[in-house]
């Protein structure tokens, strides 16, 4: 009887991991998550049927797919359309920054040309040269710059977009790619409008008149289902661009959406609360994988190895968000102002003074949070929760910085 109602615990408290799993991913929406709905099906059955083993593997080759995710941008459109200045804008760069891709010149490479994301050099963007630039038909065109090795396409003009673009989007969609029309350069066209017709300008309709004009030609050539997105490369946040990057997110596989989240500029609120909640599944996922092999003692201080891998994790949430000495550097001196200023509003440059303060404060209620979803199970849940839980103050603590920086930036537009 007794060794009946010990199994019947166990299954119940395999059942309670399984359901704690399912029920934390569950609060992400379609897009946002970081691992597939079969990988987290699998994990969840594996834990049910006790096998904590399997699951584990299962979490680690998540990871292993998710960190060393690839992602490959196709960037094409006619010369002067604004491609380079999106690649640059992708990549937080401005035309005069170190490694920016060249703009105001008249395109003459016949050859596609990748352009590395400074921070994240699994990301590529390439600058493929407009098909009509050259003298290949839409499918030779598409052998010509790899096609097979683009994760998706995005096809730019900053006025109509020509034949030539329906073409290519027709020859794309036929190889089972994704591709996405970008109508640049948004800004200058309202503006233009605006000083043309200052008394009947309206804002909305001019937009809504760009977006309908270039529908209807996706109606006439027989492209269907071909939303156009109107953007402004100098101002991200504007118009259709985070509309444009949740799309794109929706449509990637779950295992690259981590490093697309992680690579986007901090343009809105939004945008920085996206990459902390993709960092903050990240950290959940290493920290269960790691709980559910445990079997460590609690360690009351912080080791040196310790220390040295907690500043590591700092430091990289802070270049992640922009809030690390070097960009702060650089935004004062776009802003003009003393880079003191900028940093007096910030929490996170003292948070490795304050860990023994933040531990022996609010550890408890983390453990507690924590115990909820492994239960009695995980025997080195206290330990890891000690660590994970730093991890996971830091990255609150950033993200928060990286809001504080994009009120200043925006405030001093104003």
């Amino acid at each position: 009887m007794d060794q009946f109602s010990s199994a019947t615990s166990h299954d119940g408290e395999h059942q309670d991991l399984a359901s704690s799993f399912s029920a934390y991913f569950n609060n992400f929406r379609v897009g946002s998550k970081i691992i597939s709905r079969e990988t987290t099906v699998s994990i969840e059955s594996h834990l049910g049927n006790g096998n904590i083993v399997a699951a584990h593997s299962v979490i680690e080759d998540a990871l292993k797919e998710i960190d060393n995710a690839t992602l490959n941008i196709a960037v094409t459109g006619e010369s002067g359309a604004g491609k380079s200045s999106f690649i640059n804008a992708l990549r937080e760069l401005g035309p005069e920054d170190e490694g920016a891709a060249p703009t105001g010149v008249v395109e003459t490479t016949m050859e596609r040309k990748p352009y590395k994301h400074p921070k994240f050099p699994r990301v590529t963007l390439w600058d493929l040269p407009g098909i009509g630039s050259t003298n290949f038909q839409p499918k030779d065109y598409l052998q010509k710059v790899q096609l097979v090795e683009y994760d998706f396409f995005i096809i730019v003009s900053a006025t109509r977009f020509k034949n030539n673009d329906m073409q290519l989007a027709k020859v794309i969609k036929s190889m089972k790619k994704n591709f996405y029309f970008v109508r640049s350069k948004v800004d200058c066209d309202l503006r233009n409008e605006q000083e043309s017709k200052p008394k009947s300008f309206n804002k909305e309709k001019v937009l809504q008149q760009m977006r309908n004009n270039c529908l209807c030609i996706f109606n006439e050539n027989k492209i269907d289902e071909a939303p156009v997105f109107l953007i402004s490369n100098r101002e991200l946040s504007k118009y259709d661009f985070p509309i444009l990057i949740d799309t794109l997110s929706k449509d990637l596989p779950a295992q690259k959406h981590h490093i697309f989240m992680l690579s986007l500029p901090n343009i809105t609120d939004a945008a920085i609360e996206s990459k902390r909640n993709s960092l903050e599944q990240h950290i959940w996922l290493e920290a269960f994988r790691d709980a559910l092999m445990a079997g460590v003692p609690i360690i009351s201080i912080f080791s040196d190895s310790e220390e040295e891998k907690l500043k590591e994790i700092l430091n990289n949430y802070q270049v992640l968000f922009g809030v690390d000495d070097e960009s702060l550097q650089h935004l004062a001196k776009h802003l003009q102002v003393p880079v003191e200023q900028l940093k007096a509003g910030l929490k996170s440059p003292g948070l490795l003074k304050k860990k023994k303060e933040l531990t022996g404060n609010t550890l408890k209620g983390v453990m507690k949070k924590l115990f909820s979803v492994f239960g009695g199970v995980i025997r080195g849940v206290y330990y890891f929760g000690k660590i994970y839980y730093l991890r996971f103050n830091f990255l609150d603590t950033v993200a928060n910085d990286a809001k504080v920086l994009l009120k200043e930036t925006y405030s001093r537009k104003v």
